[in-house]
């Protein structure tokens, strides 16, 4: 395995946050404009909390937390990133990976230009955490994986495609989709970014934040760190953490500034620590030691080990 899955987990949701931390110009910005991971850190709350999807109990922590979108383009956005632990709880199994996207989108009104871009970066996601993610094969496959649909996200899809096999230059890309509706350009343009430079996460994200060329006219902070944070989130999971510039993780950890709703980025760190624990079917005997010991007996903490992929959750 090149990168291991607790590398390719942060690299995911830090890509993400960092895509979106990062301002014009390539500095980092630790106040942003839309906070766009909120719901993404309720989702992962849920799913350590009870180890499975329970819109329920989704619902709920958004109800608790009064989250209030101000735009549908904000939401949207919001709602294609609540998605990603979704994307990285169930990315082994494509069937059951397709229907538990699906069955989160529900928790919103449906719109199927949301549905299909879920589809497609979750998908895009899965195959990098496996390793069988081939830049030649990936946007054919996600089309296969979307299905029959009324959305140009396919069609966009294969423009990319085609810029990629042809060496396009960005701003031949962002021409191509100038007219395109804001969330029908924002994935292309990430997947653009991302499947261009494949290897290099700096270059990804700085080209998915970049808002230069003159002949964008809708280049808002919307646009910008919406397509910057989903470009994060794929290079992340196929470059690791490793991959992250240690200088942009750097600020955030000086900083320690809030993130995503969170007190602090440390706060971010140990959260996804114990999202990828619950993934691996880690059992954490400090909590349930009561079941342990209700004969009261003494009992002593043991560590247990097993080869890989023998203890697991599900």
């Amino acid at each position: 395995m090149r990168y291991s899955p607790l590398s390719r987990f942060k690299g995911t949701l830090l890509g993400a946050l960092l895509g979106e931390s990062l301002a014009a110009g390539g500095e980092i910005q630790f106040q942003s404009y839309l906070n766009l991971g909120r719901m993404a850190v309720l989702g992962t709350q849920s799913l350590i909390a009870l180890g499975r999807l329970d819109l329920d109990d989704w619902i709920g922590r958004q109800q608790q937390e009064s989250l209030h979108l101000a735009a549908t383009d904000d939401i949207s956005i919001e709602i294609i990133i609540a998605t990603l632990p979704v994307a990285l709880f169930f990315h082994e199994n494509p069937i059951k990976l397709r229907q538990k996207l699906l069955d989160v989108l529900k928790i919103w009104e449906d719109d199927p230009v949301v549905r299909d871009g879920t589809l497609a970066i979750g998908y895009a996601i899965a195959q990098a955490l496996t390793e069988k993610l081939d830049s030649l094969t990936l946007i054919p496959q996600i089309i296969s994986f979307i299905g029959e649909t009324p959305t140009s996200i396919p069609k966009n899809l294969l423009i990319v495609q085609s810029l990629l096999e042809q060496g396009a230059g960005l701003s031949r890309a962002e021409a191509e989709f100038a007219r395109e509706e804001k969330l029908s350009k924002i994935i292309p343009m990430a997947f653009y970014c991302f499947l261009s430079t494949l290897e290099d996460f700096r270059l990804a994200v700085l080209r998915a934040t970049h808002n230069g060329n003159s002949q964008v006219q809708d280049a808002t902070p919307l646009s910008s760190q919406a397509t910057g944070v989903i470009t994060g989130a794929l290079s992340g999971a196929y470059n690791g953490i490793g991959g992250i510039p240690v200088n942009w993780q750097v600020l955030h950890l000086q900083k320690n500034s809030p993130a995503w709703g969170l007190t602090s980025f440390s706060q971010m760190l140990k959260l996804i620590d114990a999202f990828v624990a619950v993934w691996s079917g880690v059992y954490d005997i400090t909590l349930n030691l009561r079941e342990l010991t209700e004969e009261g007996c003494e009992v002593d903490l043991l560590c247990v080990y097993a080869a890989a992929r023998v203890i697991r959750s599900r």
